[in-house]
């Protein structure tokens, strides 16, 4: 099938494009800046979700749209309410209705579990009211979708505002992990190249008109997480723990509002969580080495000009 993906570029979205041009769909990347993370196979677009026309001939001819584009990152939206509404709302609006007019297949909408929680604010609320709105498109114009409710993910392409990827990179380059929390929370993490890999088997049929949550099999406690981050690097990361009153993120569990029951979907096969981590140590690692080169390069020349 053709396929669309709307911030294709982003962590989550490339590793979608790679899983559809895995299994032989053809994969068309929309997004703000050009993918650094493009296959000689793969087609690229450079637009604005808020631009109609673009949005408009990208949908055009496709079976299936992804939209993974928008404001993902918690804090950001808290910060930032009407520009969150503008990315994650309208821009979701956007995309839906270029999919009613073309008629495509199916509308793939990359939601989160914090849906069901009465935490998460901003980000959150645009969140429901996105489902809301693509629930509305099915029954009024008989748009078919899937939405995707994604637990904690993490893994290579991962950047700053993903969690995990801040305290192995924190850990690597200042030798301690600093968490604002006591560590009680508990989490289900999910590998990116597994989460990937399950939203193209939702383009089953059984699928169509439904929500579904991928999220990780071995649900962990932050802090027990930072202790295996120590273990990992030798015990020599310092663990701190700052007391925090904040209302953005949930401890245990993050149901409390209830939206549209949605059906859990696990794989057989999936990364376990100690590798993964070991996965992204590496590929930071290498991030640090090549910065750290450069420098030293810069340092070098400088004293020859001396």
């Amino acid at each position: 099938m053709k396929a669309v993906i709307f911030g294709g570029s982003g962590f989550l979205g490339s590793h979608v494009a790679d899983a559809l041009t895995d299994e032989d769909h053809t994969a068309t990347i929309f997004d703000k800046e050009e993918s650094p993370y493009l296959k000689l196979d793969q087609k690229m677009i450079v637009g604005d979700i808020l631009d109609k026309d673009m949005v408009n001939k990208a949908v055009k001819g496709s079976d299936v749209v992804y939209h993974f584009a928008g404001i993902a990152d918690i804090e950001t939206a808290h910060l930032e309410p009407f520009k969150t509404i503008e990315s994650n709302v309208i821009g979701t609006t956007m995309i839906l209705e270029a999919c009613r007019k073309y008629k495509i297949k199916r509308f793939v909408f990359a939601s989160t579990i914090y849906v069901y929680s009465d935490t998460g604010s901003f980000y959150r609320s645009s969140k429901q009211a996105c489902e809301l709105f693509i629930e509305n498109y099915n029954e009024v114009y008989n748009v078919p979708y899937t939405i995707l409710r994604y637990g904690s993910l993490y893994g290579p392409r991962a950047k700053d505002n993903n969690w995990i990827h801040n305290v192995l990179k924190q850990a690597v380059t200042e030798q301690r992990i600093t968490r604002h929390g006591d560590g009680e929370e508990i989490r289900e993490y999910i590998h990116v190249k597994d989460a990937a890999k399950l939203s193209v088997d939702i383009l089953s049929k059984k699928f169509e008109n439904e929500n579904v949550i991928i999220t990780g099999q071995q649900p962990m406690k932050i802090k027990d997480l930072m202790m295996m981050v120590n273990e990992i690097l030798g015990n020599k990361i310092e663990l701190e723990f700052i007391p925090v009153d904040s209302s953005v993120h949930y401890e245990i569990t993050p149901y409390c509002f209830k939206p549209k029951a949605g059906r859990k979907m696990v794989s057989t096969q999936f990364y376990d969580l100690g590798q993964g981590l070991l996965e992204c140590l590496s590929e930071i690692s290498s991030e640090v080495n090549n910065k750290k080169t450069d420098k030293e390069i810069l340092c070098i020349d400088s004293f020859r000009m001396k």
